[in-house]
């Protein structure tokens, strides 16, 4: 099957694709602010680089994407086409987030995912993380 737009456009496309600052992660980070927690970003000394960490509570949260993590939610779909470049690339993705989850885990942290369709929940989201920091 071939791409609808062309190739410079998919480009462009592909660029504006953000991996820290996404809208759902800066929802958490409010939510997370809000509810009286700090946090440091990003901290590129542990594996995985997770979004938000609780040094204090050896704590970390990781606000995935449905899609570029394959959360199997029905929002999710594969694409059809360059099937054999997708495919690889989203199981390399789900790969290493589990080598970066079971590392931080023998280092001692604690974590949490959040995905992305988690944040049209707001009170539900909010009580999960709660949870998790208390």
């Amino acid at each position: 099957m071939v791409d609808k737009i062309s190739p410079s456009r998919r480009s462009a496309n592909m660029r504006a694709i953000r991996s820290s600052d996404t809208k759902p992660e800066l929802l958490v980070r409010r939510l997370v602010h809000h509810c009286g927690y700090r946090f440091r970003l990003h901290r590129k000394d542990l594996p995985g680089k997770p979004d938000l960490v609780f040094p204090g509570r050896k704590s970390v949260i990781f606000v995935h994407g449905c899609f570029w993590h394959m959360h199997g939610c029905p929002s999710v779909r594969v694409p059809k086409s360059n099937v054999g470049y997708w495919n690889p690339k989203l199981e390399r993705n789900r790969a290493r987030d589990q080598q970066s989850y079971s590392s931080l885990e023998k280092l001692g942290w604690k974590v949490l995912i959040v995905w992305e369709c988690e944040t049209k929940d707001l009170d539900a989201l909010e009580r999960k993380l709660k949870i998790f920091l208390q």
